[in-house]
């Protein structure tokens, strides 16, 4: 594994092995390694080095970090300011900033702050010919043509090595309040949770959870005038028909964000649209699996437990039952048996390939590990 010290040390490496043809994987954290379709590479290069909070301009809420930092170093430096960086993705052990916005994941804090790419004002990065490019915020120069921030957030390491990311800042979260309205009915659950998002909450965090015959909504309210706002959402709860109660606002979250993960069981990020949120829960009731997500986005995770046969086929059945599902975490068994990306649209890989040629012509960044063998 090598352990560049330097964006100059890693570009370095990159441009060797494209002289070689060497394959490379980047590796933060390593808290995502199986996500996606790895395949086996020449060379690791770890951003374990490349640790600097390079800026922290307090007054303009933004900041530039290097790719090896941590969320978890991150947000401590940041809660000093009373600010913080709105992700919250779950970080079963050091998640890094590259291996965050390589992967565009995120937690419930996306129903107010939205996603990865949503929140980064400009990225460097070190493409596979050695050269240093930097693109948006305050950084110096373009790469015509490419918004290379969001074309790198979620391109798994496939188009090159994240060095340092801007990012946009928010005021730390202040005493929040988190509603439970649960109860055992799939269609009184999803009919709260979309009243909650036709309501003017103003919520920090707005998810919908449903396991083992029960489920419910979860609502982060903050700022000012929570209690009108909360005693407004415990009535239309209470009106479906649910229990609805002020509950742990730590406890509560920290099991949404446990429900993204798993080391002995199968989970699949799943795309709904809210319209159809009655038919997930009835999936997920009839193939006895959890599920939790953001419902104003559609983004939600299925957990499903079994033999790996069973796990495959209700696989099949939810692809064909909602707007996309992509296996995150899962036993090698099952991976082998079950396409990871599921249905993709031709023309819209011909485009990613075409960026991958363009930004990796030597095409040794984590070759296979993205859609459609990108």
């Amino acid at each position: 594994m090598e352990r560049p010290g330097t964006f100059a040390e890693l570009a370095e490496i990159l441009a060797s092995c494209g002289r070689d043809a060497r394959t490379v994987r980047i590796v933060g954290g390593g808290t995502k390694q199986g996500w996606g379709t790895p395949q086996p590479v020449d060379v690791g290069v770890s951003t374990s080095s490349l640790t600097r909070i390079a800026a922290h301009n307090v007054g303009d809420l933004t900041a530039v970090l290097e790719a090896g930092v941590s969320l978890r170093d991150a947000n401590e430096e940041f809660a000093a300011a009373g600010q913080m960086l709105a992700l919250d993705p779950p970080d079963p052990g050091g998640a890094t900033i590259g291996g965050i916005v390589a992967t565009a994941d995120s937690g419930p804090l996306r129903h107010r702050y939205l996603g990865v790419r949503d929140l980064v004002l400009g990225m460097t990065v070190a493409l596979s010919d050695g050269t240093i490019a930097k693109s948006g915020g305050t950084v110096i120069k373009n790469v015509a043509g490419y918004d290379l921030a969001k074309l790198f957030a979620g391109s798994f390491g496939t188009l090159g090595a994240i060095l340092k990311v801007a990012f946009r800042l928010h005021p730390l979260v202040r005493a929040p309040v988190t509603i439970a309205a649960t109860g055992d009915d799939p269609s009184d659950v999803a009919d709260c949770a979309l009243d909650f998002v036709g309501l003017a909450l103003e919520a920090e965090c707005l998810d919908l959870s449903w396991d083992s015959g029960g489920g419910g909504v979860f609502v982060r309210l903050a700022g000012v005038a929570t209690d009108g706002r909360a005693r407004r959402a415990v009535e239309v709860a209470r009106g479906r028909g649910l229990d609805a109660t002020v509950a742990d606002d730590r406890e509560v979250w920290e099991r949404r964000r446990a429900h993204q993960r798993a080391d002995d069981a199968t989970v699949c990020r799943v795309s709904v649209v809210p319209a159809r949120i009655t038919r997930l829960l009835a999936l997920a009731q009839r193939l006895n699996a959890g599920v939790s997500g953001r419902v104003a986005h559609g983004a939600y995770f299925l957990r499903l437990d079994g033999d790996d046969d069973a796990v495959v086929a209700a696989i099949e059945e939810t692809r064909a039952e909602t707007d996309g599902c992509v296996v995150l975490d899962a036993p090698d068994a099952v991976r082998e048996k079950v396409g990871v990306w599921g249905n993709v649209d031709e023309r819209a890989l011909g485009v990613m390939r075409a960026v991958k040629r363009r930004l990796d012509p030597a095409g040794i960044m984590a070759p296979g590990s993205f859609v459609g063998g990108i």
